[in-house]
């Protein structure tokens, strides 16, 4: 054998050599789960903590300075409107004590007219929105209006009715008072034992006094409301009240596996501050909600949590939100191609918990990396996990 081919025979060895132990000591390739973009329903929803609460509620309160006598009602009691619910003894009235109880009669009086405005101008809001939801259902049988529009219509008639109810009722609350704050005043000066009646028909939600002992002027006494004027008060990030539509759709968890539908009613104008659990300050808004059924066994301050549903679609292209991540030139994600991971950009549209609406990019069926991590890059060699 010539040296020429030895050495050559020795240089294929060595190549091959070399070769085996690249081979042997290149990285394994990274283990990863995959998700596919698929087409169907998505929704995009927030949700909170709240509490539901009885509205309108009304606090009687001691008209003036006494000694007020045991209470004879529990909780849960149902009294009508003008029944008596407590008594006192008044207390001399001095001319300051009697200057207070004719202002607490003023402004009585003053409550009073507003709440008739109120209640007018609930009657003129119900009237207009009646007359909408003529209109819509005209245009509606012509095959001009969406079914959307006429539902939205038929929601706001159904809310601005429970209005003038509320409103009615506080006007009529208010008239009550004004008698009572008269007599307290007149009967105050007398000594006679005043009975406290109560504004309007309804359950005892709560006594706040019980048992015998003296009571300054305007001092609650209990409170009364209708259990079936039930609504539900999440409170939720002020970022999120603002992307929240009008008679949007929310599901109320009261617990138990019990859970109820309804339609957000109004959204507070104003925000407050919150510490969240983690001690962070948060700005939080107030979004009133009303249930499109009776809530039975559920009461006045319960506490539930309400999923608020910001827009939905029924056949929308879709990733799983673990794949999708933002980079500096905006979204992308990696497609497994062969055992390599291919950084794909892509338009995304609406975001729900679990999935995000892809515009533009992955094709329907196409497998991505859910969560990669640091490691993959575009190009990285992958393995799935239940491929191993």
């Amino acid at each position: 054998m010539s040296r020429l081919r030895r050495r050559l025979i020795v240089a294929i060895l060595a190549a091959l050599v070399a070769l085996g132990i690249a081979w042997l000591l290149r990285p394994n390739p990274a283990l990863v789960e995959l998700g596919r973009v698929t087409r169907g329903p998505l929704e995009v929803a927030i949700e909170d903590e709240g509490q539901t609460r009885i509205h309108p509620r009304y606090v009687v309160a001691a008209p003036v300075a006494g000694r007020l006598a045991q209470l004879q009602l529990d909780p849960g009691d149902l009294v009508a409107a003008g029944a008596v619910v407590a008594s006192l003894a008044p207390a001399p009235l001095g001319a300051r004590e009697h200057e207070q109880a004719a202002a607490r009669v003023e402004s009585a009086r003053a409550a009073a007219r507003e709440a008739e405005a109120r209640a007018a101008e609930a009657e003129a809001a119900v009237a207009q929105a009646q007359s909408t939801l003529i209109r819509y259902r005209a245009l509606f049988d012509a095959g001009q209006l969406a079914a959307e529009d006429l539902d939205r219509a038929r929601s706001e008639e159904v809310r601005l009715a429970r209005a003038l109810d509320a409103a009615r009722a506080g006007a009529a609350a208010a008239r009550f008072e004004v008698a009572a704050a008269r007599s307290a005043l007149i009967d105050a000066g007398t000594g006679t034992t005043i009975v406290v009646r109560a504004p309007t028909a309804g359950t005892v939600l709560r006594l706040v006094e019980d048992s015998e002992r003296v009571v300054a002027a305007g001092a609650p006494i209990l409170e009364l409301g209708d259990p079936a004027n039930l609504e539900v008060v999440a409170e939720v990030l002020s970022t999120d009240a603002v992307t929240i539509p009008a008679g949007a759709p929310m599901t109320v968890d009261v617990g138990g596996g019990r859970r109820f539908a309804g339609r957000v009613r109004e959204i507070e104008p104003a925000g407050f501050t919150k510490v969240s659990p983690l001690g962070v300050e948060e700005q939080r808004v107030r979004v009133i909600g009303v249930l499109d059924e009776p809530a039975a066994g559920v009461g006045d301050r319960f506490r539930i949590r309400a999923r608020i549903v910001l827009w939905q679609g029924d056949d929308v292209l879709q990733a799983p939100s673990g794949a999708v991540f933002r980079t500096e030139s905006g979204w992308a994600a990696y497609r497994f191609d062969q055992g390599r991971a291919r950084l794909t950009p892509l338009q995304v549209g609406h975001r729900g918990a679990d999935a995000v609406e892809i515009l533009s990019g992955p094709a329907l069926g196409e497998r991505l990396l859910l969560y990669p991590g640091d490691t993959i890059e575009d190009g990285s060699r992958v393995q799935p996990i239940d491929e191993r």
